[in-house]
C-alpha cells in the first residue's frame, strides 16, 4: 500500500466525533487530519481539500479521475472510540460521471485495537464457517440512503465497536472510474445509546386446504392457523401459494378476485383482530389479466401491497397467467419485507433484487422448489425467508421453514398443520469469519450487469 505524505488538515470538513451528552466536538481541526493513499501509486487518483464546497459550504473532500480507467485511492483518517459501544456514520456524496455511484465512492469503517490491528468480536459466530469461533472484525460498509435533489446521497449506518477496538480508521474510496469525481463532505461518527431491539416473530403455516371449492371456503380454513400464530405473538404469518385455487377443481382464472377484493377483506379482519401481518398466496383479476401474487395484509386490516410472480412456470403460461414486473418492497412496523412466489425461487435475480430495494424479510408461498434454493436466496442476500408449502416433509423436497441469514432453517414444519415460529433480530447484523457483515458488503461488492445484446 502507498501512503502518501500528509497534504493538509482539514478544518472545516473535519470527522466529527459527537457525544451523545454533549455538543458537537471538532476532532484535529488544529492536528493532523485527512491523509490520502492507494494500493499503488500508478493509479492513484487526483485529491483536493474544497473549503466552500459541500452541501452547507463547509467544505468537502474531492477525489477525481483522469481519462484511464482502473484508478483507486482513498482519504483516511483514524480516530478514537470506545470499545463496546454503539456509534453511527454518517456523510453525505456527491458522484459526477460515475456509472455504478455504488461501487466508485464507498465509505469503510475499521475497527483497531491499540496495537492497530483488526479487533477481535465480543461473540462467538452463529454462521456455518467456523461457527463457534470469535470472528476478527471486517470493514463496515455504511449503505446508501436518498439521493437528494441537489445530487448529494446520504450515507450512513448504526455499528457497535468490539470492546477491543480503540480506534476507528475511516477511508473514503474512489474506484475505478474515468473522468470521475467523488465529494464527501458532513462526516460524522457520532457514539449513541445502543438502539432498541428488533426482534420480530415470524411465522408459516404448512397446510393444504383440501376442502371445499369456493375461494371463501378456501380462506376459512386457515383462521384457526392465524389464531395459532397470533397465540404465539407472531408479528408475521405466511400462508402458500394460490391458496384459493389449490384442490378446488377450477382453473386458476375462475379463482381470480381482484386485489383488494374479498379474500384480502377477510384476512384483512383476521389480521386486525390478531394484530399482525398477513401474507396470502392468491390469484389476482385486473380485467382481463390474471396473476399469481402474494398480498401483504397490516395489522389495520387493509393490503399494505401486493407482489405478482415474476418468473412463471410453463404450465402458469399455458394457463394464461400472465408475469409480473416489478419487485416491490414494503414498509412494515417491524422492517422491510418483500415477497416471491414458488418458481421464484429457482432464480436468484427475484431474491436479489428485493434485497438490493431493501427487503430484511422475503415471504416465500412457494407450492414446491428445491429446498437448497431456498437455502441459497437467504444465504446469498443475508435475509430471512419464510416459505409456506404444499409439499409433504416425506417428499424430501420444498419445506415449510424460516431460514436464516445463512441460509439454514431456524425453524421447520414436520406435520401437516403445524404453525412454526422463529424469533430473529433485524438489528443484528450475521458476522462471517473473513467477511464481516456479507449483508453490507453486497451493496459495493455485487458486479455490475449489462443486458445481453440480442
Amino acid at each position: 500500500m502507498v501512503s502518501l505524505p500528509f497534504l493538509f488538515s482539514v478544518m472545516a470538513c473535519s470527522l466529527l466525533l459527537v457525544p451523545d451528552d454533549s455538543g458537537i466536538v471538532v476532532l484535529s481541526s488544529t492536528e493532523a487530519g485527512w491523509t490520502h493513499s492507494g494500493p499503488r501509486e500508478e493509479i492513484l487518483p487526483a485529491f483536493e481539500f474544497r473549503p466552500e464546497a459541500g452541501p452547507d459550504h463547509s467544505g468537502s473532500l474531492v477525489t477525481s479521475s483522469d481519462k484511464r480507467d482502473g484508478l483507486h485511492g482513498w482519504w483516511e483518517r483514524t480516530v478514537p472510540v470506545e470499545g463496546g459501544r454503539y456509534y453511527r456514520f454518517s456523510a453525505v456524496r456527491r458522484v459526477v460521471n460515475a456509472e455504478y455511484p455504488r461501487r466508485t465512492a464507498v465509505a469503510r469503517v475499521f475497527w483497531l485495537d491499540a496495537a492497530g490491528n483488526a479487533a477481535i468480536h465480543d461473540f462467538n459466530a452463529t454462521t456455518t464457517y467456523r461457527e463457534g469461533e470469535r470472528p476478527r472484525s471486517e470493514p463496515e460498509y455504511p449503505a446508501d440512503g436518498p439521493e437528494h435533489a441537489d445530487g448529494w446521497t446520504e450515507v450512513s449506518e448504526i455499528f457497535r465497536v468490539p470492546s477491543a477496538a480503540t480506534q476507528a480508521r475511516i477511508e473514503l474510496s474512489f474506484r475505478w472510474a474515468a473522468d470521475a469525481t467523488v465529494e464527501w463532505s458532513n462526516l460524522i461518527l457520532q457514539p449513541i445509546a445502543e438502539p432498541a431491539s428488533r426482534k420480530v416473530r415470524l411465522a408459516t403455516v404448512h397446510f393444504s386446504p383440501a376442502a371445499g371449492k369456493s375461494n371463501a371456503e378456501k380462506c376459512v380454513q386457515f383462521a384457526p392457523l392465524i389464531g395459532k400464530a397470533a397465540a404465539e405473538k407472531a408479528d408475521l404469518i405466511v400462508l402458500p401459494e394460490t391458496l384459493t385455487y389449490f384442490a378446488s377443481g377450477r382453473s386458476m382464472s375462475d379463482c381470480a378476485e381482484s386485489i383488494p377484493g374479498p379474500s384480502t377483506d377477510y384476512f384483512g379482519t383476521l389480521a386486525k383482530q390478531h394484530d399482525l401481518y398477513i401474507v396470502a398466496g392468491l390469484v389476482e383479476r385486473d380485467e382481463y389479466r390474471v396473476f399469481n401474487v402474494a398480498v401483504l395484509i397490516g395489522p389495520d386490516g387493509k393490503v399494505v401491497g401486493k407482489y405478482r410472480k415474476v418468473a412463471l412456470p410453463r404450465t402458469e403460461i399455458d394457463a394464461g397467467v400472465e408475469a409480473g414486473d416489478d419487485y416491490p418492497v414494503f414498509d412494515t412496523r417491524f422492517g422491510k419485507v418483500g415477497m416471491m412466489v414458488c418458481y421464484d425461487g429457482f432464480y436468484p435475480e427475484v431474491a436479489r433484487e428485493l434485497s438490493n430495494r431493501g427487503a430484511e424479510v422475503i415471504a416465500f408461498p412457494v407450492w414446491g422448489c428445491n429446498p437448497l434454493l431456498a437455502s441459497a436466496r437467504a444465504c446469498e442476500n443475508h435475509v430471512f425467508v419464510v416459505s409456506s408449502t404444499y409439499t409433504d416433509v416425506a417428499s424430501n423436497w420444498m419445506i415449510t421453514a424460516i431460514f436464516g441469514r445463512d441460509g439454514r432453517p431456524l425453524a421447520k414444519a414436520q406435520n401437516w398443520g403445524d404453525v412454526v415460529i422463529a424469533e430473529v433480530d433485524l438489528g443484528q447484523p450475521a458476522i462471517w469469519h473473513s467477511l464481516g457483515d456479507f449483508h453490507g458488503e453486497i451493496l459495493r461488492h455485487r458486479p455490475p450487469v449489462k443486458p445481453l445484446v440480442p
